[in-house]
């Protein structure tokens, strides 16, 4: 559950004054397992949106519950337990060059401190999955767009997150890959995990009928 109360966010100014408040007044609640599209025109605040969400970001004010639990300034040590909930989806897919596809997918479970061993069956589990098997070892400039997305998105589930927010996962995709990647993440949500996506594509919320946040000028205009 992602629970969102006066929720406002301003961003410091160059000259290191406060500015102008990017989000304001957000009030809404995403139940737990639903799948929620995040539209608004560009500069309407979704990428802050999803920054305060998978927790890269913290309110400067109002009240922020995320996976049940109350996201607090002063009790910043608990939130490393809580992102390691969360998975993250960019557009620009942010996979490590010089990183395998089995080595990208597996960083999450490394740096939880998990073994080879013990790591292995569940990264080749997810590259089939994403119908990557027999593209391990290949690396990141190997790959086309739509498959570097599709690594991007195992990498992003391999921990089994409670909540999967993805931000404009199609923009650099053709439709094909879109609709490819479309059935992965609900699939994930079908499987019980809370997704968010946020997208400028009217074809892509077209074919998949689910409730909408949209954001203007960085308030909510219309949710359901």
């Amino acid at each position: 559950m992602v629970r969102f109360s006066a929720v406002g966010l301003r961003y410091p100014s160059p000259d290191g004054a406060t500015g102008p408040e990017a989000l304001a007044d957000l009030t809404f609640m995403l139940p737990e397992g639903s799948f929620t599209w995040l539209l608004g025109a560009s500069g309407a605040g979704k990428s802050s949106l999803l920054r305060l969400m998978h927790l890269a970001l913290l309110p400067t004010r109002g009240e922020l519950e995320v996976l049940g639990e109350r996201v607090r300034r002063d009790r910043r040590a608990a939130l490393p337990a809580l992102r390691r909930r969360i998975g993250v989806v960019f557009q620009d897919f942010r996979l490590l060059p010089y990183l395998s596809a089995f080595d990208n997918v597996a960083l999450p479970l490394r740096l939880s401190g998990r073994s080879e061993a013990s790591l292995r069956p569940d990264v080749a589990e997810m590259l089939r999955w994403v119908g990557l098997q027999g593209r391990e070892l290949a690396l990141p400039q190997q790959l086309s767009g739509g498959e570097q997305q599709r690594i991007a998105i195992a990498r992003a589930v391999v921990t089994r997150p409670a909540l999967l927010v993805a931000d404009e996962p199609t923009g650099n995709l053709d439709s094909h890959q879109a609709r490819r990647l479309l059935a992965l993440l609900t699939q994930m949500n079908r499987l019980g995990t809370t997704v968010v996506v946020a997208t400028h594509s009217e074809d892509l919320v077209a074919q998949f009928s689910a409730p909408a946040l949209v954001l203007e000028e960085g308030r909510v205009v219309h949710h359901g």
